[in-house]
């Protein structure tokens, strides 16, 4: 097939440090900010959290860094989108494979967005405002902003722009993160200095990082130690195998994806210091809570977390010195992070189209009107959200297995020619052929294999078979199969458009 090919994708990133700052923006998202504090406090035990710390860090060597590292290999190699890279690399068959991780990506997207706009009209709102001082005006701000339609406007402008942000492709992509992610990185250590030295500070810090090893055993924390660490990277969502088709040659793969996976969690990790020592030293120290009382709060608050970030964290801000100040800077920095990845996701899924002969300024109105629509649902429902959340959070864990296929179907022998051998990047041991070909996908499969029967019988135990319950098995199963079925019957179509019949 003869098609005109959008100038667009001959783009590549100006400099190593543009490309880290870009990476950066991938990995560091909502998920650190947002997620990761909350996912600590659920699976925290009575003594304290370090378990899940300790599973999240080693999925960060054996998972995440190993999945950056493939992504940027085979993006770098093969110059394409999501889609195309599947069917240049494992063969055309594998098409609707490729499409399932781009889809995974897009449903993240379609609820991530509406966060975004949250953070957004908080951000804006406490500039204006001054904060509650109590948990029912906290609630009021919350419970109003919901019932009226400024989530529709915000969730809006978030989507705009996102657009805006990619309209002239990775020229624009790393013009707007060389802003956002230093300022990010500067309101995070501005925090965290803040925080470390607020009266009982020590408290939530010890309960952080102190482990219950009787924890290790059970096999929930290692499930949600790797869906977050998965969250939190970026990793198999097929987000660095997109910006990877902008990379230079001479642009290392293997340091570049140590640097990303460490910055990342080491800003998850000072995110989780910030919020667990204001919400102690609050609680705790000035208000009596025990330490079961303050867990609770972070535990129960509301689903998708929003109690925790949206509802208590305002009004402890209130009673601390320069509180609106740190409301301001807090809201600031969860929209920054939110931003940077979510012009990932958006240019995940252009790139995909641009693959496909379309232009990229005919695709991005397109695919701003889909993302805003399709986020309706979760700006209008908390238990949808909440639901998208689950599908497509555990949908990684199958991205991760479908891109671990890919690299074994282009040969990992193959694969590793395409590291510079010049010594100015690491050439990866026989360790990440191992990862990559017999580990991700074994542990992958004994992953799913006990979230489903933990559905079954504890989170769904009633109605694990009901594709409506939020939590259940089926939930994801419907979902997945509906997607990939679609996905399947389009397989030829998504060939023929992205590499023609040749």
């Amino acid at each position: 097939m003869d098609k005109k090919v959008d100038q667009s994708v001959h783009q590549r990133f100006s400099t190593r440090f543009a490309l880290l700052l870009s990476a950066l923006g991938i990995a560091v998202g909502t998920g650190n900010i947002w997620r990761f504090p909350r996912i600590a406090a659920q699976n925290g035990g009575d003594n304290g959290a370090g378990a899940l710390i300790i599973a999240w860090l080693i999925f960060l060597f054996i998972w995440s860094i190993p999945l950056i590292i493939t992504e940027y290999v085979l993006g770098r190699k093969f110059r394409y989108g999501v889609i195309g890279n599947f069917i240049k690399g494992a063969g055309k068959r594998f098409a609707w494979m490729g499409g399932f991780v781009a889809v995974v990506a897009t449903g993240i997207a379609l609820f991530y967005a509406v966060i975004v706009g949250w953070a957004m009209y908080f951000l804006f709102y406490f500039i204006l405002n001054p904060l509650p001082e109590s948990a029912g005006a906290s609630a009021d701000i919350w419970n109003v902003f919901q019932q009226s339609n400024i989530p529709f406007m915000v969730h809006a402008l978030a989507v705009l722009l996102g657009g805006l942000a990619i309209w002239k492709g990775i020229r624009s992509i790393e013009k707007v993160n060389s802003v956002l992610i230093p300022a990010l990185i500067a309101i995070i250590l501005f925090a965290v200095i803040k925080a470390i030295f607020l009266p009982g500070a020590m408290a939530g810090i010890s309960y952080l990082f102190r482990p219950e090893w009787r924890q290790f055993l059970q096999p929930e924390i290692w499930l949600q130690a790797l869906t977050q660490n998965a969250w939190d990277t970026g990793a198999g969502w097929g987000l660095f195998l997109t910006y990877a088709a902008y990379m230079k040659t001479e642009h290392g793969v293997v340091k570049n994806a140590f640097i990303t996976g460490i910055g990342n969690n080491t800003i998850s990790i000072l995110m989780a210091i910030v919020i667990f020592s204001t919400v102690f030293s609050v609680l705790q120290f000035n208000a009596g809570y025990s330490d079961a009382r303050v867990l609770e709060v972070m535990k129960t608050s509301g689903p998708a977390s929003t109690g925790l970030t949206f509802m208590w964290l305002p009004q402890l801000f209130a009673k601390m010195q320069l509180g609106r100040f740190l409301a301001i800077i807090f809201f600031l920095g969860l929209t920054f992070a939110g931003f940077s990845s979510l012009i990932s996701m958006f240019e995940l899924t252009t790139r995909i189209f641009v693959d496909m002969g379309f232009k990229r300024t005919s695709v991005i109105p397109f695919m701003l009107i889909f993302i805003y629509l399709g986020g309706f649902p979760s700006a209008v429902n908390l238990d949808f959200l909440s639901n998208q959340d689950y599908v497509w959070g555990i949908g990684l864990i199958v991205s991760g297995i479908f891109i671990a296929v890919f690299a074994s179907r282009c040969g990992i022998n193959n694969l590793r020619n395409e590291f510079d051998s010049s010594g100015n990047d690491w050439i990866p041991g026989r360790w990440w052929d191992f990862i990559i070909r017999f580990f991700i996908p074994l542990a992958s499969i004994l992953l799913i294999l006990w979230w489903l029967f933990l559905s079954a019988t504890v989170m769904a135990p009633d109605k694990w078979y009901h594709p409506f319950n939020p939590f259940s098995v089926m939930t994801c199963l419907f979902q997945w199969t509906i997607v990939l079925l679609i996905l399947m019957i389009l397989n030829k179509w998504m060939v023929r458009r992205t590499v023609g019949s040749g």
